[in-house]
């Protein structure tokens, strides 16, 4: 069997939904569509840039089902479907599976506790055992195993695990991993910054938050790589990290409240990012256009 089922660039889609939490279904829609139109290869749903672990199971499966009824064929989706609540992760899978999508992902349950390899892959069999969609394994600095290597290894052993999502900053170590099962296994890098990094060492895609305002730059990033044009696609990285700067000295809470705040100002209507976090006053949005522009990314001219 193939596992590699999965190339290009995806963004980890934004959640938009209001002060309630009801999704924002034609927002869904139409940031879907546009970012289909720059180029990329589909979209990583409900994980942590989407809101997932702090959004209710209710909103994370209406946003899976517009997903899936907007993509209709131009291209992927997975769904991340990891819950504080074990039995809500399940139900989100079996969720997941009965709509369709095109693979499930989750990230290790090590926020409070640091598990073992042994209760790790009990998690992912107990996860893939929900659905037979493939599993993409969701790995973070906050998996904390001995050796990450010889844990995906095991899990790779699962009959539906093709591969992970590697949001770590050891390439040598995401080469070691790429190396597994004769290269046959799906390795997607997770770090924005670094996706020229990963792709050097084997990655096969890239998932990543601020994909959701670069589309097309990250998909010309890849295009670039994979003809041959290493020069021009080192340029991309460098021009797209001059924006995440900017994202991060606003995103006190990562880049979340950046990323929406930036799509408010394009017309989008966005709604929150999720409880405690704040919005932007109108002081801070404006400084936060100006250090954009500064940047190298005018908001007027992404309308």
């Amino acid at each position: 069997m193939d596992n590699i089922k999965f190339k290009g660039v995806m963004p980890a889609l934004i959640t938009p939904f209001d002060e309630s939490g009801k999704l924002k279904q034609d927002t869904v829609r139409k940031l879907m569509d546009m970012e289909l139109s720059k180029g990329v290869n589909g979209f990583y749903i409900c994980g942590n840039t989407g809101e997932g672990p702090v959004i209710s199971a209710e909103t994370r499966m209406n946003m899976a089902e517009v997903a899936m009824d907007n993509i209709k064929g131009r291209g992927v989706i997975i769904d991340h479907i990891a819950a504080a609540d074990m039995h809500e992760a399940v139900r989100l899978a079996k969720h997941a599976g009965n709509i369709g999508v095109d693979a499930i992902s989750s990230i290790a349950p090590t926020f409070f506790y640091n598990y073992t390899d042994d209760e790790l892959v009990d998690y992912y069999k107990a996860i893939a055992d929900a659905t037979d969609k493939p599993l993409v394994v969701y790995a973070t600095n906050l998996m904390k195993s001995p050796d990450i290597t010889e844990l995906i290894k095991r899990l790779m052993e699962i009959p539906t695990v093709i591969g992970l999502k590697y949001t770590r900053m050891n390439y040598y170590e995401m080469r070691k991993i790429k190396e597994l099962n004769g290269g046959n296994i799906n390795v997607i890098n997770g770090p924005d910054e670094m996706l020229i990094c990963g792709l050097v060492m084997g990655a096969d895609a890239g998932i990543g938050s601020t994909y959701n305002l670069m589309p097309d730059w990250f998909s010309s990033l890849y295009n670039n790589f994979t003809s041959g044009n290493i020069d021009a696609a080192r340029a991309d990285q460098y021009k797209i990290n001059k924006v995440i700067t900017v994202l991060l000295k606003y995103g006190v809470n990562g880049v979340i409240n950046s990323i929406k705040c930036a799509f408010e100002m394009m017309g989008y209507d966005m709604g929150y990012a999720a409880f405690p976090a704040n919005r932007f006053t109108q002081a801070e949005m404006e400084s936060f256009k100006s250090d954009l522009l500064t940047s190298g990314y005018d908001i007027t001219k992404r309308l």
